[in-house]
């Protein structure tokens, strides 16, 4: 065996790892422990999809105890000799960082000053890192910023209309889900070197859902803002709101800054409008009018922000889906792709039920793929180019 890279993903409810062999950056084993907060399920496989490891809780785990069990199975799987690094996700680097960093007691706390802004992710990021330092305060780690993507876009796509006075402060558009993004933007020329080079819109739709404007793989616009509670609905989240809704929540009815926080982040999206659930596969199997009503305004709102985003391009080559719902759910992605007929997307209907990876016609102006996410790779990549440097 030889030295590994280990890559943590925490997100909101799940934490996703991976095992990387150090040199050549093979893929040792992936995994993840899912549903955190409630009855989570944990699995194991290594490169040949062995399953190495599962398990379930009958009652709710929280995201430290994952960590903590994580920490404790992965040396007794044999994988490796030495572990001598950890690159992590993390949601929000802020204007501080626009790319990934060495982590120190002084980023630790520029990013806990962030949490606000990333109240879903930026805790269990930080709690992951500080686990980790607590195991072997010398085992290098390294943070990778998923709103590192989008900190060249034009200024104007990153501005409010907001007093100088307030935006100083760094209340601005950053945009998230850069990481995956950005592995799209590396792959995306073995498939279409017309996409790579011209306007394309990705689609991360998953429990967080936003999407990307690139022209010729760079970020132009994104859905996503000063927080990830804007854009497209969400699992939980309720995507784009006007502010005067949060007045009248504030105002009218009665309701504290934490209870509308609470109401935004965890009540809202396709749990709330549904009243069944924010997993869209449960939506898809209900018969509830409800459910088909959270489906329909998730699709809808997502074919919007489509033609925002191709007016910041100035037209459209190609649609890209990723993500747990993008990648998974061919009805998601027929109804996206009917919403964007207008711009001369045409679907081939058995292409997208086979899941791709072209699932556009032939004929059509516009073509539309499902590429597979890999955070875990880009972090992985950027985690070794960091310490090199270092």
């Amino acid at each position: 065996m030889a030295d590994a890279l280990l890559v943590l993903n925490a997100g909101s409810s799940s934490l996703k790892f991976s095992l990387f062999a150090a040199g050549s950056l093979d893929v040792r084993l992936r995994g993840e422990i899912e549903d955190v907060g409630g009855a989570a399920h944990f699995y194991a496989r290594d490169s040949r999809d062995t399953v190495l490891g599962e398990k379930r809780w009958g009652g709710p785990l929280g995201h430290a105890e994952a960590l903590g069990f994580l920490l404790d199975f992965l040396p007794g799987t044999a994988a490796y000799d030495r572990l001598v690094a950890v690159g992590h996700r993390v949601v929000h680097g802020g204007r501080e960082y626009s790319g990934p960093v060495r982590i120190d007691a002084q980023v630790l706390a520029e990013l806990d000053k962030l949490i606000p802004l990333a109240p879903l992710h930026q805790p269990h990021s930080l709690a992951a890192m500080r686990a980790v330092a607590t195991l072997d305060a010398a085992l290098p780690q390294v943070a990778c910023f998923d709103t590192a993507f989008h900190r060249f876009q034009p200024h104007v796509a990153q501005a409010f209309a907001l007093p100088a006075s307030i935006t100083s402060l760094g209340v601005q558009r950053y945009g998230f889900h850069g990481l995956s993004y950005e592995h799209v933007a590396a792959v995306l020329p073995e498939l279409d070197a017309r996409a790579a080079t011209g306007r394309t819109i990705v689609a991360h739709l998953g429990a967080g859902s936003s999407l990307c404007a690139l022209s010729a793989g760079r970020s132009v616009a994104t859905t996503m803002g000063f927080t990830a509670l804007d854009g497209v609905p969400m699992g939980t989240r309720c995507g784009s709101l006007d502010p005067g809704v949060v007045l009248y929540m504030l105002g009218h009815l009665g309701m504290s800054t934490r209870e509308v926080e609470h109401v935004l982040y965890y009540k809202s999206g396709l749990a709330g409008v549904s009243g069944v659930s924010e997993d869209m596969r449960e939506l898809l199997a209900s018969d509830d009018l409800l459910a088909q009503a959270a489906i329909d305004l998730y699709v809808y709102r997502i074919g919007r922000e489509i033609g925002s985003l191709a007016a910041a391009l100035g037209g459209l080559d190609a649609l890209v889906f990723t993500g747990g719902i993008g990648e998974h759910h061919p009805a998601i992605r027929a109804g996206v792709c009917a919403a964007a007929g207008w711009l001369g997307l045409e679907l081939d209907a058995p292409a997208n039920g086979a899941g791709g990876p072209r699932i556009s016609s032939e004929a059509s102006r516009v073509s539309a793929w499902v590429i597979p996410a890999d955070e875990e790779g880009i972090i992985a990549r950027h985690t070794l180019r960091t310490l090199r440097v270092h």
